[in-house]
């Protein structure tokens, strides 16, 4: 049959990311405390397309991650990088895997159990020889402001605020470890599931720990800076706050981008 893909392209414009978006895909990840966890992921594929070509072959795209999909992590993504580079003839290759994870966490004082979901995504990009690996992970957590119970005589108001770290890597990254990181970071941390007595000890634990999106992300980034593994990374926090029609905002950024 005629591969109009591979016919002659005359208009001299090569094209920096051509694939497939919001592949909706089962894989298996890696669980620290379960060795595997099974779940959904978004999936997004490009590649460098050459100037003199029409367009890629879409197809392949998928054909490549029908063959990953048992278990998909940081060491695979390497693996597939390589073989869409070489199956679609083409320098650059990119992959974006976006996935829930669940964590069980037991209540603070009446240990009742209860999953948490966390988004994580692992980002990958190889051009010629050079490979960057990154790994996302989005936790939602508590916060007090210092500001309200400084000047108030009762109370002070608390949000929830989502955390979202990305970090570059010599070696292995627990997705575990790193939400642990950001939840001791924040004025307290999310539950799924809690009783009363659980509810007294996190609204409690939050109001005696304030903290201001600057103090997370300043937080996160100390233990960060303190983790010889860690090569580079980001930190948002977003508070979405509950006095305010808006959100409050912080951002900060550290290391050097270190191809592992």
């Amino acid at each position: 049959m005629k591969d109009v893909q591979n016919q002659r392209d005359h208009r001299n414009v090569e094209i920096q990311k051509v694939g497939v978006k919001q592949v909706r895909y089962p894989i298996t990840v890696l669980d620290k405390s379960q060795g595997f966890q099974h779940t959904v992921a978004t999936v997004n594929m490009y590649v460098n397309l050459p100037r003199h070509f029409k367009g890629t072959h879409m197809s392949r795209f998928v054909e490549i991650l029908n063959r990953y999909r048992g278990k998909i992590g940081l060491k695979e993504l390497r693996l597939i990088l390589e073989e869409m580079k070489k199956k679609l003839r083409a320098r650059s290759a990119h992959v974006e895997i976006e996935f829930p994870y669940f964590v069980e966490k037991k209540a603070p004082v009446t240990g009742s159990r209860g999953l948490m979901e966390y988004i994580c995504r692992f980002y990958g990009s190889s051009d010629h020889s050079d490979i960057d690996l990154c790994l996302e992970v989005n936790v939602p957590i508590s916060t007090v402001c210092p500001c309200s119970k400084e000047i108030s005589d009762h109370g002070a108001h608390n949000q929830r605020g989502m955390v979202r770290v990305r970090v570059r890597f010599k070696k292995l990254v627990w997705i575990e470890d790193l939400i642990r990181l950001v939840e001791d970071s924040a004025s307290c941390d999310l539950y799924s599931i809690l009783k009363r007595p659980d509810e007294k000890y996190v609204t409690e634990r939050a109001y005696e720990n304030p903290m201001f999106v600057e103090d997370v992300v300043r937080e996160v980034a100390t233990k960060l800076q303190a983790d010889p593994n860690i090569t580079w990374f980001s930190v948002e926090a977003e508070n979405f706050e509950s006095i305010h029609n808006h959100s409050a905002y912080a951002y900060v950024e550290g290391g050097l981008k270190v191809v592992p």
